[in-house]
């Protein structure tokens, strides 16, 4: 706020592909209200370049002036090593230099890591605590990797600033540090002298300290990774759910979503049968029985033709079981064949009907939970899918929904809330577990494997995260090998992360 020459401590972590021009764009604004729309903000300038551009060019610095707008910008970039560690540190200052004519200090701490290329960068801000010269600073919590990249005895270089209104804070000093000696906790091995060389400068000898930092305490986190959940027996427990309202289009025309090219002459998949066969072409090879429940909605269903938005699409509730990701397709096609297209979309139903199943586990880790919904128009039971959603935020489940034809689907974005926790109006949910992507967005220029790829990589990335998510707010460790017990069809589904990747 109130500066021209920002510092930002956020970190962008991107997958490095050497074979790749990965392009950027950096783009910067002046931040003016509160609304999270781009051009209501000022545009200053931007940047396009490529990842490979910033990296290869970290020995010499990256920096480069702003197009459409006036000064530069500066890009520090390193490879990211994988550390699990998690590091809760809590600091306080006495005694620190008057900085303010009339009154105290409103200091702050800075943390900095020291690069391969002898570069300071922030990887941490405090909060200003206004008027004191003995700050207390609330405790903060970084991982190992960001902290010094899991470098125990990596220089870490500590500033403390006095905040000021107009933008340009007053530097009142600094010490060293690593990870390795802010472990061994509170005491004189931790307790430092903030030092301003140019006052030390100006004063000579009659120069002491500018104030003195104490660490208050550590706590070290070395928190189960997903693959250790996995390992231990934890099964994840896949669902499909797919969209048979008429806006789909009947399915013996070509127009249809839901068109089945029985002779071959497209050479191609719908966009269904995509996405399943994607999605559940991976989780499949980790199943021990490969038996998924396969569940449809908005249609009208066999005996009677009553609308259904919840039923099995092998219509038989005695065996609502498909034997593998090729049996959910044939019993796809054979509700196709037996049921009436109708509607309206209602989502809420088959997430209560997986959320009954992921209930019986929500004290247990040895089951979790993944729901496929493959839609291909606007939520009727918008609100109804929002409460449901809620509600199964503190259970071991997470949601894909991917959007299927050309729909308006940004009222979808509300439920993937990454941003923020989503809201009924009454409550809020526990964490985010929906992922929603747009199946059409993998689908141009790509054959139907080369996408299905792409979708797949997207809608599964998040799954690790969730489930770890989950287990960290239950506070469970990993199962004892040999305790995992069979949902709906379960599946041991092992996502594994990229060793490294740079961060800036």
């Amino acid at each position: 706020m109130d500066t021209l020459s920002p510092v930002w401590q956020k970190k962008a972590v991107l997958q490095y592909r050497f074979e790749e021009r990965q392009y950027i764009k950096l783009s910067v604004h002046d931040y003016d209200t509160d609304s999270r729309n781009l051009e209501d903000h000022d545009f200053l300038g931007c940047i396009e370049t490529t990842l490979g551009d910033i990296m290869g060019n970290q020995s010499k610095g990256f920096t480069r002036p702003l197009e459409g707008g006036r000064g530069t910008i500066s890009v520090t970039g390193e490879e990211l090593l994988v550390s699990r560690e998690y590091i809760t540190l809590s600091f306080s200052a006495r005694k620190l230099d008057k900085m303010d004519w009339f009154g105290k200090s409103d200091p702050y701490l800075e943390v900095h890591k020291t690069t391969e290329n002898n570069q300071n960068v922030l990887v941490h801000r405090t909060e200003v605590i206004k008027k004191t010269l003995n700050p207390d600073w609330r405790a903060f919590k970084i991982s190992a990797s960001a902290l010094c990249n899991g470098d125990q005895d990596r220089t870490l270089r500590c500033e403390i600033y006095d905040w000021n209104s107009n933008g340009t804070p007053d530097f009142i000093g600094s010490f060293e540090t690593n990870l390795s000696r802010l472990k061994t906790g509170k005491g004189p091995e931790n307790t430092y002298l903030v030092i301003n060389k140019e006052k030390r400068k100006k004063k000579g000898p009659k120069y002491s300290d500018s104030g003195t930092i104490m660490l208050n305490s550590v706590v070290v986190e070395n928190p189960p990774s997903f693959l250790d959940f996995i390992s231990s027996g934890t099964q994840v427990n896949f669902t499909v759910a797919i969209d048979f309202t008429a806006s789909n289009g009947q399915p013996h025309l070509p127009t249809s979503l839901h068109y089945r090219d029985e002779f071959g002459l497209s050479g191609r998949p719908n966009h269904y049968e995509t996405a399943i066969r994607a999605v559940g072409g991976i989780i499949q090879d980790y199943d021990s029985d490969k038996q998924f429940p396969g569940l449809g909605f908005g249609a009208r269903i066999p005996p009677d033709m009553k609308v259904s938005h919840e039923f099995f699409l092998s219509l038989d509730p005695q065996q609502p079981y498909c034997s593998g990701i090729e049996g959910v397709i044939s019993a796809y096609h054979k509700a196709l064949s037996s049921v009436g297209l109708y509607g309206p979309t209602n989502f809420a139903p088959v997430i209560r009907h997986v959320t009954k199943f992921a209930a019986a586990y929500q004290d247990d880790p040895t089951n979790y939970f993944v729901l496929l919904i493959l839609t291909d128009g606007i939520i009727t039971d918008f609100q109804d899918t929002k409460s449901a959603i809620i509600a199964a935020s503190s259970l071991p489940l997470s949601i894909i929904i991917i959007g299927v034809g050309s729909e308006d689907f940004s009222a979808m974005e509300e439920l993937d809330s990454d941003d923020a926790l989503l809201e009924d109006g009454r409550n809020t949910a526990a964490r985010d577990i929906v992922q929603f992507v747009e199946l059409q967005k993998f689908m141009s220029g790509n054959g139907s494997d080369q996408a299905g790829e792409h979708l797949a990589r997207e809608v599964l990335a998040e799954i690790p995260d969730q489930l770890l998510s989950f287990m960290k707010s239950k506070g469970f460790k990993p199962p004892e090998a040999g305790l995992s017990n069979k949902g709906m069809g379960a599946v041991s589904s092992t996502f594994v992360s990229a060793p490294s990747a740079p961060s800036f």
